[in-house]
């Protein structure tokens, strides 16, 4: 029997068995609406090198190295920040004695937007949802006792990301590790706070000059730091979908080139130190082919487009962190099972390092058991499942590459009318982006409220009389003890010496020399964040949004 008569007889069984049992639905889709088909490979037979690829070549779908993780696994990153940075430093230390490999800083509130714990706007904020940095004095607290020659630190930290990164690297110093020993990552992005988060300060021309000072900075001293994490995770946790999460974030890494190449710095100089951040959802096989289709974009775009010479300005290389947005208050044990999926889909697409949610995160900030078990399952992962020892092991599957096609091809439908507006910056600007995801997370809403779209144990598999689980509670007399500190570090810093190198800040950032220098200046003098961003809030303004 030939190919063609298996195949109409294999139609006409599954039709007879449709009769009998039907499907679930009329009509099976991704989050991003791409049909889902009964079957896939009734007619492909196989995909083109040329769109696939070797592992560790271009385009790079396969993979971003040869070897992948036969050589070694992922970075184990667990995201943490709360109250001082004393409890912050306690927590770190002990993530690392269980096996994490690298540090994830989240900041306070506060420290976000640039003002210090004793400002009007940061009362009952302080320490809330992140580590509080005032200072360098806090940032040296923050890293008490770890050799950062050693250990590789990410800091989500966006609108004074140029701060953090010159406290961080005057802590080091401080240690006697030079700068040109760091590494790690600021995530730095600040076309996507605009976008979906909302914890901006300045203009966008300022914020893009902030950026691309960071890049040309350190080109020069701090050639191992990542200078910016291009951020798709905040775009998906806002209600994007998988193929805006992908758009967006290619449109905006776009933006921040260009931006670099105007301030005169050279493709291939900056753009291997270029990082991307992904969010890993539920659609476990949609996740798995976006992955692949960014690796592929952005390699096509940067050799094709740009005309980078350096295959590593090619490759897009990416931190995942699983979906906040979709753990549950309600059972807050299946978390664990969704985080586990969701990281998994990150390990099957390639991810450099990883970040798992804890199962309370949907209540509070998460307990030391819960963190444990979060990162437990990434080690379960690596050691215990197999799932690390062949690259790429989805290739070739007739969805799999249908997704991945699939993806690319939405993906780059916005891409287009991004660039049709002026590019990403433009776009930011005209509200597009920002409509696209709110029409999105609405309609996903919509599904969740009328049971189409199914969350185990909330709308679903429910149960009544929910224990409640222990918590983690911050001291509240938290925001009183951090304003106690810094009016200390006040009277004893030397005032002169502060006063001169804010007004050298101010007269820099009326002209156009690299800020990253004299910020540098600015925090070993012991200024403090709020002063530092309070000169440039006068200088370059404040944005109100769209």
């Amino acid at each position: 029997m030939d190919k063609q008569q298996r195949i109409k007889e294999w139609q006409e069984k599954t039709e007879q068995s449709m009769n009998r049992f039907p499907e679930r639905k009329e009509r099976f889709h991704t989050s991003s609406d791409i049909e889902v088909e009964r079957l896939y490979g009734t007619e492909a037979e196989h995909y083109p090198m040329e769109s696939l690829g070797l592992p560790g070549e271009y385009p790079y779908t396969r993979g971003s190295q040869s070897t992948m993780y036969r050589a070694r696994f992922w970075t184990m990153r667990q995201y943490a920040g709360f109250g001082s940075a004393e409890e912050t430093n306690k927590r770190f230390r002990y993530l690392l004695d269980q096996g994490q490999t690298g540090l994830s800083v989240a900041f306070d509130l506060p420290t976000q937007i640039g003002y210090d714990s004793d400002h009007s706007m940061s009362r009952g904020e302080v320490g809330k949802v992140g580590v509080a940095i005032d200072s360098i004095e806090d940032m040296e607290a923050l890293l008490k006792d770890i050799p950062l020659d050693k250990v590789s630190t990410s800091m989500t930290i966006n609108a004074p990301a140029s701060v953090l990164l010159a406290m961080y690297i005057a802590v080091a110093e401080k240690q006697g590790v030079g700068p040109e020993k760091l590494s790690g990552t600021i995530q730095n992005d600040i076309l996507k706070e605009y976008i979906a988060r909302g914890t901006y300060i300045f203009p966008p021309k300022p914020s893009m000059r902030l950026i691309t000072d960071i890049f040309g900075y350190c080109q020069e001293f701090v050639p191992k730091w990542n200078t910016i994490s291009i951020s798709g995770y905040h775009i998906r946790e806002a209600g994007a979908n998988a193929a805006q999460e992908l758009a967006f974030t290619i449109a905006n890494g776009l933006a921040y080139v260009d931006a670099a190449i105007e301030a005169g710095l050279n493709i291939d100089d900056f753009a291997p130190r270029l990082a991307f951040f992904f969010n890993a959802h539920n659609q476990f096989f949609e996740e798995v082919a976006k992955f692949r289709a960014a690796r592929r974009m952005w390699a096509k775009l940067m050799k094709e487009h740009y005309g980078a010479k350096n295959p590593k300005s090619w490759q897009l290389r990416f931190h995942t962190q699983t979906g906040g947005s979709t753990l549950t208050a309600q059972q807050p044990d299946n978390n664990i099972v969704r985080v586990t999926t969701q990281a998994l889909s990150a390990v099957l697409g390639g991810t450099q390092s990883l970040h798992t949610n804890s199962r309370d995160e949907a209540l509070a900030l998460p307990t030391e058991d819960s963190a444990r078990i979060a990162l437990r399952t990434q080690q379960i992962l690596a050691h215990e499942t197999g799932v690390a020892d062949t690259v790429d092991p989805l290739a070739g599957s007739y969805y799999v590459e249908h997704l991945t096609d699939e993806l690319e091809r939405k993906a780059n439908e916005y891409i287009e009318k991004i660039n049709q507006m002026g590019g990403a910056v433009a776009a930011v600007e005209q509200g597009y982006m920002q409509r696209e995801i709110h029409h999105t997370s609405y309609e996903t809403q919509k599904k969740i409220e009328n049971g189409q779209e199914i969350i185990v144990g909330m709308n679903k598999f429910s149960i009544e009389n929910e224990p409640q689980p222990e918590l983690l509670r911050v001291d509240p007399t938290l925001g009183e003890k951090q304003k106690e500190k810094l009016q200390a570090l006040k009277a004893k810093r030397d005032q002169n010496r502060v006063s001169a190198q804010l007004d050298s800040l101010r007269a820099a950032a009326k002209g156009d020399d690299n800020l990253m220098p004299i910020i540098v200046e600015c925090v070993k003098s012991y200024c403090t964040i709020g002063e530092i961003c309070g000169v440039l809030r006068e200088e370059f303004g404040e944005y109100t949004g769209v």
